[in-house]
């Protein structure tokens, strides 16, 4: 039974156009990159198995601004609103949340994401007008926060909760409500499909990523992430160490739903690594052979570079089209001071099979962790020229609040970020916030463009890319739409690496 009195708003809040708080580096991206709102779209499709009336309402995406978005969400009047946020956005999003409480004095407003995982007394405190934050996952967690708000029960009783109270003397108090643990795979399994929540609430045509085709759909088969890099946001705050999966047939029956229900020519795992079980990547693949979607769904996934020649052929024939993959570096002794755990030989292998796969592959190369110099970032560039990915992203190190890496570079003082805000520039692309000696915030900034032009400028690569075209007409889309914004901040942002 539905209950219409109480409603609930998830909210990606108004920002700058084109912000992407899912992404493990919010910003607005230089390549055009819109990602989905991921983690309140798992919540909003909760919500709608419990018969909570919700709307999802994404105005970053939308480009709309606070005064727009305050009219829209005054107009639904929801009884409680969760709004995602980031260390990047905090500020913002506390601003907005303020904005809210004065058209919406009687909604709960509940903070979710990343930064207020982290931090979540500091959110608390930085705002009267944030009543609870929602740690990790939090899916469960605000569908029973619905029902208490909704039957009038008390807020402590919810699992997984920070939340504001007045103690006997009336004084403000913060409480930590019971552990929740981590949905396990059986509990993914029956959660609805994501690509359906975003069918009802979203315009799929808002959404972009460079390296996939376009238009996509972005779902997540598994929760965590085995491995310990220090920089990685999600598997430190959100989903924690342990890969918790839904069932391949479950998997591949969401590939199955978007393929006859949806409009898109590509699929995105955003899984932190769907490499990381071999067994289960090759049943998903024999699955999608068996129910002959192979030649129907293309997707692309993130992954380590470790994977066998074998499993990637078998991907391949399964309708794989590219792989993310965090390179990070040429450097051994920088792997493994970020605890990638890659071996530099077994990467050259895996960039080898690729290939023999036909499988395209998106490098990532992190520029400025620790043990960085001029040097190390020297050998990365050329060891990217030296992979030949389809496509590469060089970028400075970006630490946030949870995380090791943050911690490590917090200790050495070398953070020159005053406040959050300055995560970012004024037109809300990332800002780089770590300076040593030797290796500037301005020099990491300048080695990153030089390692984009230099990667992208050579003929060998342009002309590649032309005829790739042309003899792949599926390809042309992603390429046109991503070119006309990534190579604006190229030719720009590389200005000053040209003259030196």
């Amino acid at each position: 039974m539905v209950v219409k009195d109480f409603k609930v708003m998830t909210l990606n809040p108004p920002f700058h156009p084109k912000f992407s708080r899912s992404s493990r580096s919010p910003a607005v991206s230089k390549g055009g990159c819109v990602y989905y709102p991921i983690w309140i779209g798992y919540t909003t499709g909760v919500l709608e198995q419990n018969n909570v009336p919700v709307k999802l309402f994404d105005a970053p995406a939308e480009s709309r601004g606070l005064e727009e978005s305050l009219h829209i969400i005054k107009d639904y009047n929801p009884d409680l609103i969760v709004m995602d946020s980031t260390t990047a956005s905090i500020a913002n999003d506390l601003h907005v949340a303020n904005e809210i409480k004065k058209i919406l004095p009687d909604a709960f407003i509940v903070f979710v994401g990343t930064h207020p995982t982290a931090v979540p007394f500091e959110v608390l405190k930085s705002s009267k007008n944030v009543d609870a934050v929602a740690l990790s996952e939090h899916e469960h967690t605000i569908r029973d926060l619905s029902f208490a708000l909704r039957d009038g029960k008390p807020v402590a009783d919810v699992a997984g909760l920070v939340y504001r109270t007045t103690n006997s003397k009336g004084e403000e108090e913060f409480e930590i409500s019971p552990k929740r643990e981590p949905a396990s795979g059986e509990e993914l399994d029956k959660m609805p499909f994501v690509s359906e929540v975003y069918s009802r609430h979203l315009n799929i045509k808002n959404y972009f990523y460079p390296s996939v085709l376009y238009p996509e759909v972005t779902i997540i088969t598994g929760r965590g992430c085995p491995f310990r890099c220090t920089f990685c946001v999600y598997p430190q705050t959100m989903g924690g160490h342990e890969y918790r999966v839904r069932s391949p047939e479950n998997v591949v029956d969401e590939f199955e739903w978007i393929f006859e229900n949806l409009d898109v020519k590509d699929i995105m795992i955003e899984d932190d690594t769907f490499t990381a079980n071999r067994e289960r990547i090759n049943k998903i693949c024999d699955l999608i052979v068996e129910r002959g979607l192979q030649d129907k769904v293309t997707w692309t996934c993130n992954a380590r570079a470790d994977v066998d020649l074998d499993t990637l052929k078998n991907m391949k024939r399964a309708g794989c089209r590219l792989l993310c993959v965090g390179f990070e570096s040429g450097e051994q002794e920088i792997l493994n001071n970020v605890k990638k755990g890659t071996q530099l030989q077994i990467i050259r292998q895996f960039m080898k099979d690729t290939k023999k796969a036909d499988v395209l592959v998106h490098g990532c190369f992190m520029l400025g962790n620790k043990g960085e110099t001029k040097q190390t970032i020297r050998t990365t560039i050329e060891f990217a020229k030296e992979l030949e990915p389809d496509t590469a992203q060089f970028f400075p190190i970006m630490v946030y609040p949870g995380t090791e890496a943050y911690d490590y570079f917090k200790k050495e003082g070398l953070i020159k970020a005053e406040s959050y805000g300055d995560w970012l520039d004024k037109e809300g692309n990332h800002n780089t916030i770590i300076s040593r000696p030797g290796l500037t915030d301005k020099e990491l900034v300048e080695l990153c463009d030089r390692g984009r032009w230099e990667f992208y400028m050579r003929p060998k690569y342009v002309l590649r890319k032309i005829w790739q075209g042309i003899t792949h007409p599926k390809e042309f889309p992603r390429l046109l739409k991503s070119s006309k914004s990534f190579f604006k901040y190229l030719l720009l942002g590389s200005e000053s690496v040209r003259t030196n």
